[in-house]
């Protein structure tokens, strides 16, 4: 018999894993072919981040790493760039986990906005130092607000349809170990 504990895991591991793959082929799609569009928010690096702060053992690192790596692939973008500096912004928001649980989600919105400044503006020196072609720094602002702005929904979403919540102070599990 399965570890109760263990499936719920791995279902959300694999629902991660569906939430992407729905997300890289909706941005594939060619729905709106006109020049002057506006980026959308990342919505994978957002979903990784807000389940990191709530359940940090349903959004393991290799799987988030070569969700990122596909997504550099399938996007166009620099192979492995985006997904070492999401890998580097998960753990270090992964590393602070347990003080994020007791701070109101005000500080972690802003925790998470820092965090993807930091990633964009590194992003962005590291195309410039190689000499490599990137997007215009008013679109770059355009998709990091709107990620940010994005955050509060995917939080949202993640409590009140797919469950994932906070882990809360002195929680154990169905065997009685903290979580």
């Amino acid at each position: 018999m399965v570890d109760p504990i263990t499936l719920r895991r791995w279902m959300f591991r694999l629902l991660y894993l569906a939430i992407a793959v729905f997300v890289v082929f909706l941005r594939i799609l060619p729905l709106d072919l006109s020049a002057g569009r506006w980026p959308g928010p990342d919505l994978l690096i957002v979903v990784a981040f807000a389940w990191v702060l709530r359940r940090p053992d349903y959004v393991p690192v290799l799987l988030v790493a070569g969700v990122l790596l596909a997504a550099d692939m399938l996007f166009l973008r620099p192979p492995g760039l985006w997904t070492a500096l999401g890998v580097i912004g998960l753990e270090f928001l992964r590393s602070r986990e347990q003080l994020s649980r007791d701070l109101p989600f005000m500080f972690e919105w802003a925790m998470v906005a820092i965090v993807l400044l930091a990633m964009t503006i590194a992003y962005r020196v590291i195309l410039l130092v190689f000499v490599v072609g990137q997007p215009s720094f008013g679109l770059s602002l355009i998709e990091l607000f709107a990620t940010v702005l994005s955050y509060p929904f995917v939080v949202a979403v993640s409590r009140w349809v797919f469950g994932v919540r906070k882990i809360a102070p002195g929680e154990v599990d169905q065997l009685g170990h903290a979580i």
